[in-house]
């Protein structure tokens, strides 16, 4: 019996490790350029470096850790030109999200982003990134769930995750005193059922802070 719970035991490790890992990448816990070893991972997880190596394939093919020739696995330091794609990516796939979730869109969401958005608020005060980063994707989140379009959010999340760690570099660049002004007005756009007003301020939302770093 032991025998037949190693396998599922092993796979529960590396579960667990691959989602500690993701959350962290994607909400800029980690700064780009920063280095992961097996041995370093297993350590802090209290687990071998099997389920750990395992984690950190996972996350190299998912594109939010590189691993260069020798071997070393770090969070990727995207130049300007991989900015503006991934940018451009959060541009089409959110504004097209945002627009399938436009007539889902009911009291409920949009009390319950007005919620997140104090949230979001609460940590520009507290001056913590890897929470207002965290609120700030959950904000978006919440609406394109309601889009119905689960690879279409997967792949957005995909570009996140990708970001995470350049998001954290933007947040320290931009010393937010406030928290996204384009916020109110995707709220407000979704109150009125207004979808040309809505894809604007998505687009202008996920991408201007973005475009900024990168010129």
């Amino acid at each position: 019996m032991t025998s037949l719970k190693r396998p599922a035991d092993a796979t529960s490790a590396h579960d667990r490790i691959y989602r500690t890992l993701r959350a962290r990448i994607m909400y800029g816990d980690i700064a780009p350029g920063q280095a992961l070893t097996l041995r370093g991972i297993g350590r802090e997880h209290g687990l071998s470096m099997t389920p750990a190596r395992e984690a950190l394939r996972r996350l190299v093919a998912e594109g939010a850790l590189f691993q260069s020739v020798s071997g070393r696995v770090s969070t990727p330091e995207p130049g300007n030109e991989r900015i503006e794609e991934l940018a451009a990516l959060r541009a089409l796939l959110e504004v097209e999200l945002a627009s399938r979730a436009l007539p889902r869109a009911h009291m409920a969401l949009i009390d319950r982003m007005q919620s997140i958005d104090r949230t979001v608020a609460e940590m520009v005060a507290k001056r913590d990134p890897v929470g207002y980063i965290r609120a700030n994707l959950e904000f978006h989140r919440a609406l394109y769930l309601r889009a119905q379009a689960p690879a279409m959010l997967a792949m957005a999340e995909t570009v996140w995750l990708q970001l995470g760690p350049t998001m954290r570099v933007l947040y320290g660049r931009l010393q937010r005193a406030e928290p996204p002004r384009f916020h109110k007005a995707i709220i407000a756009a979704l109150r009125a059922g207004d979808e040309p007003g809505l894809r604007l301020a998505i687009r202008s939302d996920v991408t201007q802070g973005l475009r900024l770093l990168a010129g």
